[in-house]
């Protein structure tokens, strides 16, 4: 059983995803606009989100952008009837781990949450260190040589995809897959802009990388030397 935020104004929408979620034996709650969902995202626990992008008061890329500031970790999922590139782009960026599109298919959210809810599960409480570099994803915090290195939640999440994949060759698509969610089409550039800038970040020498190694004509491998 998981206790799962709904942060939906359509009361349609809302009946639908309640009704489902208990029957799947999960607990819900529901805030009707962005403000009210806000403050209790904040206030937790929860195992997962599902957040409107269209609300009253505040829009769910403002929502989700103050709950990351605020070192919430909780899965956040998007629901939204925009179907642009740039506008899933955006979400993503502003810290959700997942993004779908009305009308949306309950068998297929349901799915979705599942995954989520074991990638959190296997990641609840982990400290990752390497070289002079600690990963804390319980609070959202790098450290480098005990300094605080500011870090957005995709560079976050992108580390945790190649700490959880040590020594193995990601592709590109794997690691959009991994990052960014299932389904979302973004090119190869923005993987690699992501990469260069969480180098600058981990290693003592971003142009020539210790850890986050490129592999010709394949991706990226994660090579802890620790």
């Amino acid at each position: 059983m998981a206790t799962i935020l709904i942060i939906e104004d359509e009361p349609d929408i809302v009946l639908s995803l309640e009704e489902d979620l208990r029957r799947q034996g999960h607990q819900t709650t529901v805030a009707n606009d962005g403000a009210s969902g806000l403050e209790c995202g904040r206030g937790g626990p929860w195992d997962l989100i599902l957040l409107d992008v269209m609300l009253p008061k505040m829009d769910g890329f403002d929502v989700c952008s103050e709950l990351r500031k605020a070192g919430v970790r909780t899965p956040i999922i998007m629901l939204t009837a925009r179907t642009q590139e740039a506008e899933k782009e955006l979400g993503l960026d502003s810290g959700a781990d997942d993004y779908i599109t009305k009308p949306f298919s309950l068998r297929e959210l349901r799915a979705r949450i599942r995954a989520h809810l074991r990638r959190a599960s296997r990641d609840d409480g982990r400290v990752c260190r390497f070289g002079d570099c600690e990963v804390n994803f319980d609070r959202a915090e790098l450290r480098r040589a005990g300094q605080r290195v500011e870090v957005t939640p995709r560079e976050l999440r992108l580390l945790d995809v190649f700490l959880h994949n040590r020594g193995r060759v990601l592709s590109r698509a794997q690691l959009i897959e991994s990052a960014w969610g299932h389904g979302i089409a973004i090119s190869d550039r923005v993987v690699d802009t992501h990469v260069f800038n969480l180098r600058q970040k981990v290693e003592p020498v971003p142009t020539e990388p210790r850890y986050i190694m490129g592999v010709r004509g394949l991706g990226y491998r994660f090579q802890d030397e620790t």
